[in-house]
């Protein structure tokens, strides 16, 4: 703190990176700022890192203003580290904050990066724009758009190297002699950046100063590829890569290296710092390399998606699962790509084994060579393991100059398997992993499976096994390699966790049992950036890693946030935590999909529907009713019998009404035509696609006075001989936001990965008896709703109407009234502008909504006794703080609970009031954990992220339950 200077301690200070004088959590100063891979030019006052969202903030001070060059120079080392959105350039008279996950400039350029400029009377703004609270609580991404990874190192390297490729086919060079030459390219770099192979050595060895300039010899590149493919065993490139290419294909590397853009042609900055970039980052890259490719060499259709593993995945999973290890344990991966999983496994064992002082040589190596493991079908996805494993070797050897340093022992064919997991013990190579007593047992199994059947060019596994179970059998296999105490960290198709088809859902709930105790973490939100061409959702599965109940499912629940998006960070807080028992979710599955989207109270909604409602199919069975699948058209049975019949076409729907239908059923063949009975008006049909509609996504249902044949985009029920408002009615329960809430809650698609309803869900649905129901008043009103809406669309109040009206049929209260409302809102997720909804700053009545929600919650217990009730007040804050907070109040008989808004302040002085009211270091705590609960006996408050998500009135009703258990008890958290 000493040497730190006044003005970068100033705005340190000012911004919540210093607390109290000293450095806040996660904040180093000095020397230990500085540390970092590589570095020449840049070296930091000051660092911010984030554990939880693996990013980093960099805080440099220039004594004099900062050249334009400088700069530059940052910028460009900075955004090779890929973990840094922001670099502040604190100076004499202001603080310069530029973007660094933005692309490196020329110094000419470089304004195009600045983000914000801030003189120091301006202190209070830059706090308010990226000061650590707004950082730790994801605030600073709501506000701040330009920042993001669409420019980030990964991106563009991949990009550049995949347009390189197919320059380098174009010429003529096979695909598998492409990704070869760039490949040891790519490793020579890095040895010459990283100063392992000296420009010296270059003069001396081949005679040129540089790579660049070296690569247009072809004599003098065919001698250095022949001396890496002798220093590395041949591990790392096949055999016969030391055949050199023409000068062509060497030529065009080269001018790549030296800054031309394969795309454009036009020479500029070379911005690629390989001694900077992160290992793991350039396994993803060629994981990805890999898989565009077929085993044969051939390219690869990528339009059914690639599964390769995003680096925020392997972080979040061996953060869990690598937690309290000694560091001798043995890590297995049985798919393992291109080795990310066992380069970062192998990366964080030596950390632990060196304890905080510099690993050795011996250290490093023993633990590569004894410790890391893994198979993979694929040949060069196994080279490119053993690509990545040296480089992360050498990365930690903290003098890898001399020659002998750069000689490892062969990975392949001894810790590196080329096989089929489901076989590789009977192998001659896969010997390496049995002993005497059978198979080999590891002490962590991680990976990313393949989810389909042939992805990642794996051979299928046994039996053709259904799809959605697939990644469960690889997972089922690698068990084979552990034994009672073995920690997993798998990432895995989500689908066969939440499906109605039993044989999925028995395959997920058998494994759980057998591993458990574990931890469920839900990656479904989060897929449009996380597994952008998966066509499934993720979940990870974390086993035995740590002290569980055995019987009960701990569940992490990820949701969508500006966060993600942007800084491609997993963002969770405290309250997606939920757990589960075991032996509930074996009797109704459908709770752990409510578990993870819901809370509390809609699992009790769950509950009572259960017990007391009959699902859909059930009651139209009652009645002569059957639901039916749309037919598809174009297969093998004969549907001579439709033809000329009126066929309902693609947008036939709107919600209660039918279009005109003009087109005829003309096919003479289908699958699944059955009868024209099906087919009778009049006839309930409901589309499967869930559009965005009256306030969330709905159901759209209507019932038809004419026979219609229906495709199988809809489903439909013929309601012939019975009472036609029956029909009506189902409609109208199908449309609601009840049936909205119940899908997100408990259907098997909607909500993970298709905005669809299926007819497995539609059956579940739990409805009154409807012979009663229409006979009803409430129900003769749903009935006339019904109607009017086929006659003219609803509009807003229409649907709160008819919202209303079915929460009548119900006979709900109202707190089960809150959580149905709440629940067409949570719909909305579903789509971009919900997903923003769902993220922007909850309002003064959002908050007053909340706490009336809370305290009514709470007052039947208090008022029983007719002796004390709770006060409730909002806590006004600007509307830009990263926060919002409420206050609870015991109070002796007081009048009826109020809530109201309490002016305190900016919320620095509010939470420093309340350091000293509850004795907390509230800013602190709250920047470690995201949401807090203070108080005492008789008061509580609630600190939590300002995003509306979190502020829902379904949320109060869990939150009073919890700190009824705690705070009111005596407790204090």
């Amino acid at each position: 703190m000493s040497d730190l200077a006044t003005p970068l301690r100033t705005v340190l200070e000012a911004t919540g990176y210093l607390s109290d004088g000293k450095p806040a959590p996660s904040v180093d100063l000095g020397e230990s700022a500085r540390r970092g891979p590589g570095r020449s030019s840049f070296h930091p006052d000051a660092r911010w890192h984030s554990r939880a969202h693996d990013l980093t903030v960099y805080f440099k001070y220039a004594e004099r203003r900062a050249t334009r060059s400088d700069v530059a120079n940052w910028q460009q080392e900075i955004w090779n580290e890929s973990r840094s959105p922001l670099l502040w350039v604190v100076g004499p008279e202001r603080v310069d904050l530029y973007n660094g996950f933005d692309r490196p400039r020329v110094p000419e350029d470089i304004d195009r990066n600045r983000l914000k400029v801030c003189r120091y009377d301006q202190l209070g703004e830059l706090d308010d724009y990226a000061g650590r609270l707004v950082m730790e609580t994801g605030q600073f991404w709501r506000n701040e758009s330009r920042v993001n990874r669409r420019n980030a190192v990964d991106r563009r390297l991949l990009d550049h190297l995949r347009v390189l490729q197919d320059r380098l086919i174009d010429g003529g060079l096979p695909m598998l002699e492409s990704q070869g030459l760039i490949g040891r390219c790519i490793f020579a770099k890095y040895l010459v950046d990283r100063g392992i192979v000296t420009e010296q050595r270059l003069r001396t060895d081949y005679g040129y100063d540089k790579l660049e300039q070296l690569l247009w010899d072809r004599d003098a590149s065919q001698r250095l590829f022949a001396w890496l493919g002798d220093m590395f065993n041949g591990d790392m490139f096949p055999p016969g890569s030391a055949f050199v290419p023409s000068a062509e294909h060497l030529e065009r590397v080269a001018r790549f290296l030296d800054g031309e853009d394969p795309r454009s042609g036009q020479m500029s900055l070379f911005p690629y710092r390989f001694d900077i970039i992160p290992i793991e980052l350039i396994s993803a890259i060629y994981e990805q390399f890999v898989h565009l490719r077929t085993l044969d060499g051939e390219p690869r259709n990528t339009s059914r998606g690639v599964h390769y593993t995003p680096v925020p995945v392997v972080s979040l999973v061996l953060d869990e699962v690598m937690q309290g290890l000694g560091g001798k344990e043995t890590v297995l991966d049985i798919t393992c790509g291109s080795g990310i999983f066992l380069v970062e496994a192998l990366r964080r064992l030596v950390r632990i084994k060196a304890g905080g002082a510099p690993p050795t040589r011996t250290m490093i190596r023993e633990t590569l060579y004894k410790q890391i493991h893994g198979i993979d079908i694929s040949e060069p996805a196994i080279r490119v393991a053993a690509f990545s494993l040296v480089l992360a070797a050498l990365e930690l050897d903290p003098d890898p100059r001399p020659t002998r340093s750069l000689r490892f022992k062969t990975l392949q064919g001894n810790t590196l398997l080329v096989g089929n997991a489901y076989d590789i013990e009977t192998t001659a190579e896969g010997r390496k992993l049995t002993t005497n007593g059978g198979v080999r047992k590891f002490d962590l199994i991680v990976g990313n499976p393949p989810w389909e059947r042939g992805d990642r060019g794996h051979v299928d596994v046994p039996a053709a096994p259904d799809i959605g179970t697939t990644s469960l059998r690889y997972l089922t296999k690698s068990m084979a390699f552990a034994h009672d105490r073995t920690r997993f960290g798998v990432v895995l198709s989500a689908k066969a966790f939440f499906s109605h088809r039993p044989t999925w859902l028995a395959s997920a709930q058998n494994l759980v049992g057998e591993l458990s105790p574990l931890t469920l973490v839900n990656l479904a939100n989060l897929r449009p950036w996380l597994f952008p061409k998966a066509d499934m959702p993720g979940m990870l599965l974390l086993a035995r890693y740590r002290k569980q109940n055995q019987e009960t499912l701990e569940l992490i629940q990820t949701e969508w946030s500006r966060t993600g998006k942007q800084g491609h960070v997993i963002d969770t807080v405290p309250s997606d935590i939920q757990s589960l028992p075991i032996a509930a979710w074996r009797s109704h599955p459908e709770l752990l999909k409510a578990a993870l989207y819901g809370r509390l109270h809609d699992q009790l909604l769950l509950d009572d529907l259960r017990n007391e409602l009959a699902p859909l199919a059930e009651r139209l069975d009652a009645i002569g009713v059957g639901l039916a699948e749309g037919l598809k058209r174009g297969s093998s049975q004969d549907a001579s019998h439709l033809v000329g019949m009126p066929l309902l076409e693609r947008g036939g729907l709107r919600p209660f009404a039918v279009n005109p239908v003009r087109a005829t059923f003309q096919d003479l063949r289908a699958e699944k035509p059955r009868g024209v009975d099906i087919y009778k008006a009049p006839l309930l049909l409901i589309q499967e696609t869930i559009p965005l509609l009256g306030g969330g996504g709905r159901v759209v249902s209507a019932v038809s006075r004419e026979d219609v044949v229906y495709p199988d985009q809809f489903d439909g029920a013929s309601f012939a001989g019975t009472d036609e408002d029956a029909a009506y009615l189902v409609a109208a329960i199908l449309g609601s936001a009840f049936v909205s809430w119940y899908l997100i809650m408990a259907s098997s698609d909607f909500g993970l990965w298709k905005r669809r309803a299926l007819l497995s869900d539609i059956r579940l649905v739990p409805v009154p008896d409807i012979e009663k129901a229409v006979e009803s008043s409430t129900g003769a009103r749903v009935v006339a709703l019904a109607k009017r809406f086929e006659a003219a669309e609803p509009n807003d109040d229409d649907w709160r109407e008819l919202d209303e009206a079915i929460l009548d049929l119900y006979d709900f209260d109202e707190t089960q009234r809150l959580v149905v409302r709440d629940g067409l809102f949570r719909t909305t997720w579903q789509w971009d502008d919900g997903r923003m909804s769902s993220i922007k700053a909850a309002t003064s009545d959002h908050l007053k909504s909340y706490v009336r929600a809370f305290t009514d919650e709470l007052d039947f217990w208090f008022y029983a006794a007719n002796e004390r009730r709770l006060r409730g007040e909002v806590v006004s804050l600007p509307e830009s703080a990263p926060v919002r907070i409420v206050r609870f109040v015991l109070e002796d008989k007081p009048p009826p609970s109020i809530t109201g808004e309490a002016d305190e302040g900016s919320l620095n002085d509010v939470l420093a009031r309340m350091s000293d009211r509850y004795d907390v270091r509230v800013g602190e705590a709250l920047a470690t954990a995201g949401e807090l609960q203070i108080g005492n006996a008789r008061e509580v408050v609630l600190i939590k992220p300002s995003a509306r998500r979190h502020w829902l009135t379904v949320n109060a009703l869990s939150d009073a339950r919890r700190v009824l258990e705690n705070s009111f008890q005596g407790k204090r958290t």
